[in-house]
């Protein structure tokens, strides 16, 4: 029997990194959904495709190839044969990825394989919907979220340490508008669990949310929960 871990929430609420630390733990294979989204974000973006055709949408994703692989334990994303992974975590494409993830036939395409490699493997998926569109039956489910202002400060500390200019107002404009996109599209939007376990990291580091995940699965794993 393979187990699943799915852990769901907002933008920069800390799932993939949580997600990638915990299946470290439990040598668990880590899977970011969202880089999936983001790989085809990149697609349109490189091919000028309107995110809001749903149409063109459709067309487009049946001929895009996605595959991870992993170099020095680091998820690599290939899209169509190119590595794209240092691609993803533009704020554009991360804007992009919002829009096209409401479109069934992208949802489609990317939760079957997400699926797939679950029923082959012990993972730690995270995303918007794992716990309750893509693995409903997970061994564990976990909401991880945090404050709009929690989450805007964490990316403008992000973009500041790499030297890009940046303004937190709109970084934090921007994860509201993200938000409401995600919580109020048609195609599984993004909501807790009924069985998932709400985590808050607004006042965590990331190693003291790493840790409050694993209590809940090693809580789980000794039956205890």
């Amino acid at each position: 029997m393979n187990y699943s871990i799915a852990i769901d929430g907002p933008a920069g609420a800390g799932k993939s990194t949580v997600a990638r630390l915990v299946a470290e733990k439990l040598n668990y294979i880590y899977v970011d959904t969202g880089a999936m989204y983001r790989a085809i974000a990149v697609y349109f973006s490189q091919n000028s495709i309107d995110p809001d055709d749903v149409q063109a949408a459709g067309e487009a994703v049946a001929g895009i190839d996605i595959t991870i692989s992993y170099r020095d334990g680091i998820q690599q994303v290939i899209l169509n044969g190119e590595n794209i992974t240092a691609l993803l975590r533009t704020e554009e494409t991360g804007r992009m990825a919002s829009k096209i993830s409401r479109h069934a036939p992208v949802r489609t395409k990317l939760v079957d394989l997400q699926r797939s490699l679950a029923a082959r493997n012990n993972v730690v998926m995270d995303g918007r919907d794992i716990g309750t569109t893509v693995l409903p039956d997970a061994f564990v489910k976990i909401y991880l979220t945090a404050s709009v202002t929690a989450r805007a400060k964490r990316r403008f500390d992000e973009l500041a340490a790499k030297g890009q200019a940046c303004d937190f107002e709109e970084i934090k404009a921007d994860i509201e508008q993200r938000d409401y996109q995600d919580m109020h599209r048609e195609i599984s939007p993004l909501s807790q669990a009924q069985d998932a376990v709400f985590v808050d990291t607004s006042d965590m580091n990331i190693s003291q949310a790493t840790e409050a995940v694993m209590e809940i699965v090693n809580q789980k794993r000794s039956g205890r929960a």
